[in-house]
Parts: structure tokens; C-alpha cells; sequence
């Protein structure tokens, strides 16, 4: 195989998560070849649910598997059914309205990115020990044993290693006073909602085959408190919420009740090093609340393949990845965690007072309005990939 517009191109990919399989997605269809180590015993995503916007959703077109994303999604209404805990509604759908958003089991995304890689690319149980770059190419070392490339994509997470190790003096993500809990549930009938408290909101996205995915996000008073009984604690805290909440939580197998904190980053100066850039929570983590965090790993993904196209020039490609990438992927994590602000005030006014204005806007103008709010993030347009056919496998 042959990279577009010049020799063979090799590169590593560390972490095979959403954000890693995209990038070596993109890799591929541009010609080169990739290694994605994988430090799990198998590639599968950990987590529950997730919804996808548009800006995205188009970024899986550019790579090729938008059809089959689709088609494993299921339309969000999400804040188009906004509740208070007593269960009354702030903001129903009109029936018909069609979503912007796809809510997706983890998982199911995660397999249709795998399956757009090579399985000889896939190396797991591989836990990168160190990371080098100098002139012309990097490296990543795995059980004492060096894997060289022209580059390395770290695409390793919050707490990537690649981070600390070449960016010394960056901050490790900072906890900011906010833990979630997630789950899947069995249930059927969940069109999707986001119940409203004080200090606190829940979450409901059906994910097809009678899952629902949800997520409880509170304030915290420090970081790292868990409970000997997690669901036990859920149904403390949400003892006095709506039938729906509670049905959820009693259709949810106790073992498979997640409970994380959440962090973001203070801003990097560059998301490149040498030969290694930095892609998707490695560079830039980031609040739940705008339902971004796997979206902007994505959209590195598709920028980080689009600038590597048809060049020899690798480290001119780098810079524009990143200089296209930061600012962009810097504000939706500054945006996300205003929107955490926000629906997380414990401030019993402030609360009176969102709730009072959600219900000044009728139902039936609330997806035009919030699609006009959302437009600078949902709007965005991916840069073209290489078609299949014209020199590098879709």
C-alpha cells in the first residue's frame, strides 16, 4: 500500500477507544499503515451511552462510515424533554419533530470503527511504557521493546501517558466539584428526557434494543468519594424524582452502575510534539454537557487525516493540525464547561429562574431555537478525505 502523494507512511496509535480507531480510520483512508496499541486485554469500549450531533456525524461521513453509524444509532430528544424531578414537564417534543442527534451505546460506535480497521493493525494488551520523538519519526515502547513510525497519534485518554511524559509542565485534569453516574437499562418506551434539579440533572437516551442509556450528573465535595453501594446511593439521592428515574434505576443490573468523576484540562500551548499529536481526551477532556467529548475526537480525527493527505511534509502537516484543531476543540471545552455551571448551580434562585424561563418558550419553537444556539458547534463542516478508490482503501 502506497501513501497518497508519496512512500509509505507508518504511524502508532495509541489507545484504541473512539478517538484512536478514528484516527487510524482516517489513516487508512489516506494511504498509510497504522499499529493501534491497545492496553486492554481486548478492544472494547468502556462506558455506556453517548449521543452524536451533527458536526459528528458528518465527521463519520468524511471517514466513510457514516451510513453504518447511522444505522446503529437512535434519534435523541434529550433537552427537547426537559422534566423537573416532581416528573412535570418544562419542554415536551411535538410528536413528528424530527432530532438532529443519535443516541448510541458506546460500544456500538466503537464496533463500527473497529470494523473499518484492519484486524492486523490491532495490537492489545500493549501498555506504552514511554514515548520519544526527535528528528523525523517517534517512538513508543512496550514492554521494553521500541515501535518506531513516522508518527504517533496518542489518543490515550485524560490521563495519557504520552501527555505526561512530553508535556511536563502541563497540569494533570483538574477536578472541578462534579462526579456522574451512568448505566444501561432495560426498558422500553423512553423517548429520551433531561430532568432538571438543583445541584443536579438526569439523563435518558434510548440506544436501541431496548436499552436505555442513563446518566446521573451531581455536584461533588471532593474527588474520589464512592459508596460500598453505588445503586443504593442513586436511589438515596433520587429517592424523591419522577417514576421514570426511578424505573431506570431499578431496571439497571447493580454491577453495571458506572460511577466517575468528571475533569477537564487547562489548556495546552500545542497539541504536537515532535512526531506525536495529541487527539481526543489526551488533548483536550471535557465536560459532559454539551455531549461532545467523543464528537471532538472525531473531528481531530478527520483534520489530523485531511492534513497528512498528500504530503511528504509531516511536520508542516502536524502544525496545521494542530493550529486548525486547538482553538476549536479548546472553546467547545470551555463552552461545555460553562453549560456544567450552569446546570449544576445549587443556587436555589438560579434555578427558580431557569426553570421559569424554559417555560416561556413553547414547545414547538424550542428545536429551531436550540439549533440557532448550537449552531457555531453543531455547524461545523470536516475537511475532505480521500474517496475510495483514489489511492488509499476506504
Amino acid at each position: 500500500m502506497t501513501a497518497i502523494g508519496g512512500p509509505e507512511r507508518r504511524a502508532v496509535v495509541i489507545g484504541g477507544g473512539i478517538g484512536g480507531l478514528a484516527a487510524a480510520v482516517a489513516l487508512r483512508r489516506i494511504g498509510w499503515t497504522a499499529t493501534v496499541l491497545e492496553r486492554g486485554s481486548a478492544l472494547s469500549e468502556i462506558g455506556a451511552g453517548m449521543s452524536q450531533a451533527p458536526n459528528a456525524l458528518r465527521a463519520l461521513d468524511a471517514l466513510g462510515v457514516g451510513e453504518r453509524a447511522r444505522a446503529a444509532g437512535r434519534p435523541f430528544y434529550g433537552t427537547l424533554n426537559l422534566r423537573t424531578p416532581s416528573g412535570r414537564h418544562l419542554m415536551r417534543v411535538v410528536p413528528g419533530t424530527p432530532t438532529p442527534l443519535l443516541g448510541f451505546h458506546r460500544a456500538d460506535l466503537h464496533r463500527v470503527l473497529l470494523d473499518a480497521v484492519p484486524p492486523s493493525w490491532v495490537r492489545p494488551a500493549a501498555r506504552v511504557a514511554d514515548v520519544r520523538t526527535g528528528a523525523g519519526a517517534a517512538a513508543a515502547v512496550v514492554d521494553g521493546v521500541e515501535t518506531r513510525a513516522d508518527l504517533i497519534v496518542a489518543a490515550d485518554g485524560a490521563n495519557s501517558t504520552a501527555r505526561r511524559l512530553l508535556w511536563p509542565r502541563a497540569d494533570p485534569p483538574r477536578f472541578r466539584g462534579h462526579t456522574v453516574w451512568r448505566g444501561i437499562a432495560r426498558a422500553e418506551g423512553v423517548e429520551g428526557s433531561m430532568t432538571l434539579g438543583r445541584g443536579g440533572y438526569f439523563l435518558a437516551m434510548p440506544v436501541g434494543g431496548g436499552r436505555v442509556y442513563w446518566a446521573h450528573v451531581a455536584r461533588a465535595a471532593a474527588q474520589g468519594i464512592r459508596h460500598r453501594d453505588e445503586p443504593a446511593e442513586l436511589r438515596r439521592r433520587l429517592a424523591g424524582w419522577h417514576a421514570e428515574v426511578r424505573r431506570l434505576l431499578a431496571a439497571t443490573p447493580p454491577e453495571a452502575v458506572l460511577h466517575h468523576d468528571i475533569t477537564d484540562l487547562a489548556p495546552l500551548p500545542t497539541y504536537v510534539k515532535g512526531r506525536v499529536a495529541l487527539l481526543g481526551d489526551a488533548a483536550h477532556p471535557m465536560y459532559p454537557d454539551l455531549g461532545q467529548g467523543a464528537g471532538q475526537a472525531i473531528e481531530d480525527a478527520v483534520v489530523l487525516g485531511a492534513a497528512l493527505a498528500g504530503t511528504a511534509d509531516i511536520d508542516a502537516a502536524l502544525l496545521r493540525y494542530d493550529r486548525e484543531r486547538r482553538p476549536r476543540s479548546q472553546w467547545v471545552a470551555k463552552e461545555a464547561a460553562r453549560n456544567a455551571r450552569s446546570n449544576l448551580s445549587s443556587s436555589r434562585l438560579a434555578y427558580g429562574f431557569r426553570v421559569a424561563a424554559v417555560s416561556l418558550v413553547p414547545s414547538k419553537r424550542w428545536p429551531d431555537w436550540s439549533a440557532r444556539a448550537l449552531s457555531a458547534l453543531w455547524g461545523w463542516t470536516p475537511p475532505d478525505l480521500p474517496e475510495p478508490g483514489s489511492g488509499a482503501p476506504a
